[in-house]
C-alpha cells in the first residue's frame, strides 16, 4: 500500500503499485490532461505509465517551458524521434547516444551518407509527421540476455547495453513509438513524455562532427542538434534569442571593439588588447576595493607547485589529467589548476588562535587548466585564467554569518553589473549519497546555507545530491539581457582539505585545544576572462561609464580647436579617465559614426562657439545631443557617473 507525498504535503494511499498517470487522476482530471511524467522523492524522473510501489514524495510534471524537469522530458523525447526521422531517410543508419544538454538535444549517429544543413527541411518534416501520428511512447523491458540479443550486430548500442549491466541494471529498456514488435524502438534507459505529439515545437539546429565516447582514435559520427519546447511561442522566443546572441557574440565584438584576440597556435590564451585590458583592470580594481571593505587580505601564490604539495590536497590522484605538469631536478610541479592549497600553507604560518577567526583570504589567482581543445570558447572557457578566488577560514559556528556576509557583497556587486536580485538564481547542492559526516552535520551546514540566502534577500531553489562528498554548496547564476543564464558565483562548505588528513589547519579553540578550521572556497565573478565575455554580450559591448574602455572622445571640427581639444583630453586623463582625440581630417558627421560604432560613451564636439566659450557640445552613445556644458561641468558630469556606477542608459531607460 504505497503512501504517495504530493509537493503540498497531502498524502494519497493506494492499495496497489500505481502509476503516476492514476495519481495525477486522483488529483483531477485537468491535471491528468497535462501530465507528462514524474519527479520522484526529488531526484528521479519517470514515465507516467511506470508503476510506484514504495512510500515516495511525487511530482507532477506537466509542459511547462519555465520547469527543467518538463524540458528534460521533452527533449529526450524529441532526440528518440530525430532518431527516428534520421533511420527512416537514410536507411542504414546507427544510432550511438542521444541525450538532453541545456537547451535542447543532440544525437550522435552513424550515418551512410554526410549530413549537412541542407537535409535538415527533409528530417523536420519527417519529425512532424511522426510527432502528429501522436504515437504513444512504450517502455519495454528484457531481460539482460533477451536485451542483448535485440542489439547484437548493432557495435553501438551493444556497447551502451553493456555498459548499462556493467553499472548494475538488472535488465535492459527499450523504447516503442506505435506497437511492440511493429514500430520503430531503441535502446533507452527513458524517461519519456507519453506519445510524440507533445513535441510539436521541435526543430533541428546544427550538424557537427563527433567521435563515440569523445575518443578521437574511435569512430567518427555525425551529431545532429536540436531543440524543443512545450510549445511554438518559447520556441520562436529562442530562435530569436539565439539571433539576437549571434549579434551579441563577444568573439565578433571583441575583434570589432579591437579587444583581444587568442592565436591558433596558442589555444585557449588570451591576448589581451590596450582597449580590452583596460575593462580587465577596472573590474580587478572594483573587486579589489569590494573584497578590501568586506575585510579580505589579499595574497599572492606561486603558479607552479610541488606534487607534494598537489598529493596533499588530493588534485594529483583526482584532477592530474585536468593539470599542466612540469620537471625540475627530478622532481615533479605542476601549474595551480585552482588557488586552494596555496591559501591554505599561508594560514598554516604562525599559530593561530579563536581571536584571528574568521580569516578571509582573496587573491587574483593566474590557474591553468588542461581543457580540451574541443571544448574551448572564445574567453568564455579557456586554459589560461584569473580566478577572483577567495576563501575563508572559520569555525563552525561563524559559517552561517560569512555565508551571509558574502551573500550581501555578491549581491552588491552583480547589482553594479545591472544583474539585480530579480536577475539573480540560487541554487543549493546538497547532500550526495557518497559522503562524509553524520546526517546532523549535514543537516545544520545545509541549513546556515539556505538561511544565508534568504538573509541576503534571495530565493533559493534545491539541487539535491549535488554537494561535493564534503559538504553543500551554493551556485549563482546570472540572467542576462537576453535572458540567458550564466553560473558565476559559488561558496561551498570545505571541512575537508583543512582536516587532519589533509593541511591540518589548526586553530587554538577558547578551552586550549587545537581544532581544524572549516573552509569556505567563494568567488563572485569566478573567471575574469570568462566574466568579461558574459559582459560583452550582456551590455552589447556598450559598458558602463566606469568599465567602458573608452570613455570619451574629443571631436574637433576643425584644425583650429585641436589645441583646446587637446587641452580638455588631458585634463580628462589626469581625471583618471579613458579619453582620446579623433585628429583625424574627416567631417564632424563621419567623426560622430565612426565614434557610436566604437561604442565610445561620450563624444565632445567641440568647434569655434565652444572654444570661444570655454564648452564642449556633449552627445552619447546613442546619439543623443545632450547640450552645451562648461568644461568644469562637463568633467565633474563624467566623474559623478563613474564613482555612482550608473548603468547604460539603454538598460534603465534614462536619458543621459
Amino acid at each position: 500500500m504505497p503512501r504517495i507525498t504530493l509537493p503540498d504535503g497531502k498524502v494519497l494511499e493506494f492499495p496497489q503499485a500505481v502509476t503516476g498517470q492514476k495519481i495525477a487522476e486522483t488529483i483531477g482530471p485537468g491535471l491528468a490532461k497535462r501530465a507528462i511524467g514524474v519527479k520522484i522523492d526529488g531526484t528521479e524522473i519517470l514515465d507516467l505509465a511506470r508503476p510506484l510501489a514504495n512510500d515516495c514524495t511525487v511530482k507532477i510534471i506537466t509542459a511547462k517551458d519555465d520547469d527543467p524537469d518538463a524540458l528534460f522530458l521533452l527533449r529526450h523525447s524529441a532526440a528518440h524521434v530525430l532518431a527516428e526521422a534520421v533511420c527512416a531517410l537514410y536507411p542504414g543508419t546507427r544510432l550511438a547516444y542521444g541525450p538532453p544538454v541545456d537547451e535542447g538535444f543532440f544525437y550522435d549517429l552513424k550515418t551512410p551518407a554526410p549530413i549537412s544543413e541542407a537535409d535538415f527541411p527533409a528530417i523536420e518534416a519527417k519529425m512532424q509527421e511522426i510527432i502528429a501520428a501522436n504515437r504513444p511512447f512504450l517502455r519495454c523491458e528484457y531481460t539482460p540476455a533477451e536485451g542483448l540479443q535485440r542489439t547484437a550486430g548493432d557495435i553501438y548500442k551493444t556497447d551502451n547495453a553493456e555498459r548499462a549491466l556493467a553499472k548494475g541494471s538488472s535488465n535492459l529498456s527499450f523504447y516503442v513509438t506505435g506497437t511492440p514488435g511493429q514500430d520503430w524502438e531503441d535502446l533507452c534507459m527513458g524517461p519519456h513524455v507519453p506519445s510524440t505529439g507533445w513535441l510539436k515545437a521541435s526543430k533541428v539546429m546544427a550538424v557537427a562532427g563527433a567521435y563515440w565516447h569523445g575518443d578521437q582514435n574511435s569512430d567518427q559520427l555525425t551529431r545532429i542538434y536540436g531543440t524543443c519546447f512545450a510549445d511554438e511561442k518559447a520556441l520562436k522566443a529562442h530562435l530569436n534569442r539565439l539571433e539576437e546572441s549571434k549579434r551579441r557574440n563577444h568573439r565578433k565584438l571583441g575583434k570589432e571593439m579591437d579587444l583581444f584576440h587568442i592565436e591558433e597556435d596558442n589555444p585557449g590564451q588570451v591576448f589581451w588588447h590596450p582597449r580590452g585590458w583596460s575593462i580587465y583592470v577596472a573590474l580587478q580594481d572594483y573587486m579589489r576595493q569590494k573584497q578590501r571593505l568586506s575585510g579580505y587580505v589579499e595574497v599572492h601564490t606561486p603558479s607552479v607547485m610541488a606534487r607534494s604539495l598537489w598529493e596533499t590536497s588530493g588534485h594529483w590522484d583526482k584532477y592530474r589529467e585536468n593539470m599542466f605538469t612540469t620537471e625540475s631536478e627530478k622532481r615533479d610541479f605542476a601549474i595551480k589548476p585552482m588557488n586552494c592549497p596555496g591559501h591554505l600553507l599561508i594560514f598554516k604560518q604562525g599559530l593561530k588562535s579563536y581571536r584571528d577567526l574568521p580569516m578571509r583570504i582573496a587573491e587574483f589567482g593566474s590557474c591553468c587548466r588542461n581543457e580540451a581543445s574541443g571544448a574551448l570558447h572564445g574567453i568564455m572557457r579557456v586554459r589560461g585564467f584569473v580566478q577572483d578566488d577567495g576563501h575563508i577560514l572559520c569555525t563552525d559556528a561563524q559559517v552561517e554569518s560569512e555565508v551571509a556576509g558574502f551573500c550581501r557583497m555578491l549581491t552588491e556587486v552583480y547589482a553594479d553589473f545591472g544583474f539585480g536580485i530579480d536577475r539573480i538564481a540560487v541554487k543549493l547542492a546538497t547532500r550526495p549519497a557518497q559522503r562524509i559526516g553524520d546526517d546532523a552535520t549535514w543537516d545544520r551546514t545545509e541549513k546556515a546555507l539556505g538561511d544565508a540566502v534568504v538573509a541576503a534577500g534571495l530565493k533559493y531553489t534545491l539541487s539535491p545530491g549535488e554537494g561535493a562528498f564534503y559538504g553543500p554548496k551554493l551556485e549563482f547564476t546570472l540572467v542576462d539581457a537576453i535572458g540567458r543564464g550564466w553560473q558565476c558565483g559559488t561558496i561551498q562548505l570545505d571541512p575537508n582539505l583543512p582536516g587532519k588528513d589533509r593541511f591540518d589547519a589548526t586553530y587554538v579553540a577558547e578551552d586550549g585545544s587545537r581544532k581544524n578550521c572549516v573552509m569556505l572556497h567563494r568567488a563572485t565573478l569566478g573567471s575574469l576572462e570568462r566574466f568579461i565575455g558574459i559582459l560583452i554580450e550582456h551590455f552589447e559591448g556598450k559598458f558602463p561609464l566606469w568599465l567602458a574602455p573608452e570613455q570619451v572622445r574629443m571631436l574637433p571640427i576643425s584644425d583650429d580647436q585641436l589645441p583646446y581639444a587637446r587641452q580638455i583630453r588631458d585634463r580628462l586623463v589626469a581625471a583618471g579617465m579613458r579619453a582620446t582625440i579623433d585628429e583625424k581630417p574627416d567631417m564632424l558627421g563621419a567623426k560622430v559614426r565612426e565614434a557610436r560604432l566604437a561604442r565610445v560613451n561620450y563624444f565632445a564636439v567641440v568647434g569655434g562657439k565652444e572654444l570661444e566659450a570655454g564648452a564642449v557640445a556633449l552627445q552619447n552613445q546613442a546619439g543623443e545631443k545632450l547640450g552645451t556644458l562648461s568644461v568644469d561641468d562637463f568633467v565633474a558630469k563624467m566623474l559623478t557617473e563613474i564613482a555612482e556606477k550608473r548603468l547604460p542608459a539603454s538598460m534603465t531607460g534614462a536619458k543621459g
